[in-house]
């Protein structure tokens, strides 16, 4: 009896251990940014499964806030925008894990020229998603410029949506705030670049990873695990761009290689090293980095 009552503990055990060897999954979410690609390759590569990630592509960064907000979601990677949106209602949140800073890939595009924008008495169609860092472009854009902000019609709409639209169509002069890779399609559809974070507009807009403490703690083991994956996945990116594209490409929208490699200019990788001024720069906008793996 007592050896069948030792074996039945034994099997239990063992059993226990089994389940217990496989973290409680961990559900990131992303949009289709330029930055964020390291996370999809380390998804298609087949890394994430071991560590029980689930990757959610989503289309829009409002939607990506959203999905975080609403609990399906456990982190998702955004700017400081997003940052200082759901910070206020939600003091425990952090970044974790840098991973670019936008060095051009934050743009703005139109069907006109800035001057024809200062000196126009129509209405200017402002094409933006709303509750994200677009709002923030478009703010310094405006200010810069000089333009009439009651001339402006907001529309809020994603990226998806925007990067579809005509610029011989357009009714009215027209604004698009947009970023990598969206920009390709547009200037495909007659719309130019007007204003950049290179060029025009003194923001300084970086990309994180973000959640709770609480979270950090409870997946603390997956978390330092995924961040060795994308430093692993940006040094393959450097050490063979085609092999990375290739297996990236289905997030892509359709950018050819040639535009993949020109989109990785208007980013800095920062997922190594932040520089002491760029410290200096985020501790000033509230930006905390106590968390950072």
């Amino acid at each position: 009896m007592m050896k069948k009552i030792t074996l039945f503990i034994s099997i239990l055990l063992l059993l226990t251990s089994c389940t217990s060897s496989q973290p409680e999954k961990l559900k990131i979410s992303a949009t289709t940014w330029i930055g964020y690609t390291p996370l999809f390759y380390a998804k298609e590569k087949g890394w994430l499964k071991p560590l029980n990630i689930k990757l959610l592509h989503v289309v829009s960064l409002s939607e990506n806030m959203y999905l975080y907000q609403s609990g399906n979601s456990d982190a998702y990677v955004g700017t400081q925008y997003e940052y200082s949106i759901i910070s206020p209602q939600d003091h425990k949140i952090l970044p974790v894990m840098m991973f670019d800073r936008s060095y051009g890939g934050d743009i703005i595009m139109s069907n006109v020229s800035i001057e024809t924008l200062q000196n126009t008495n129509k209405t200017i169609d402002a094409y933006l998603e709303m509750d994200s860092i677009n709002s923030t472009l478009l703010r310094d854009f405006i200010k810069q410029h000089h333009l009439h902000e009651k001339n402006i019609n907001y529309i809020n709409q994603d990226q998806a949506k925007s990067s579809a639209l005509s610029a011989e169509k357009a009714k009215n002069p027209t604004l698009i705030i947009t970023y990598n890779p969206y920009n390709v399609d547009l200037e495909k559809r007659g719309f130019k670049e007007i204003a950049s974070t290179r060029t025009g507009l003194d923001l300084l807009v970086v990309d994180a990873l973000f959640t709770t403490e609480a979270t950090l703690y409870k997946h603390k083991e997956q978390f330092v695990e995924l961040k060795k994956l994308v430093d692993k996945a940006i040094d393959e990116l450097q050490r063979n761009p085609r092999e990375f594209y290739k297996t990236v490409k289905p997030y892509m929208l359709e950018l050819s290689y040639k535009d993949f490699m020109h989109s990785l200019e208007d980013i800095i990788w920062i997922n190594k090293e932040i520089s002491p001024e760029l410290k200096d720069r985020l501790s000033k906008d509230n930006f905390p980095t106590r968390g950072l793996i």
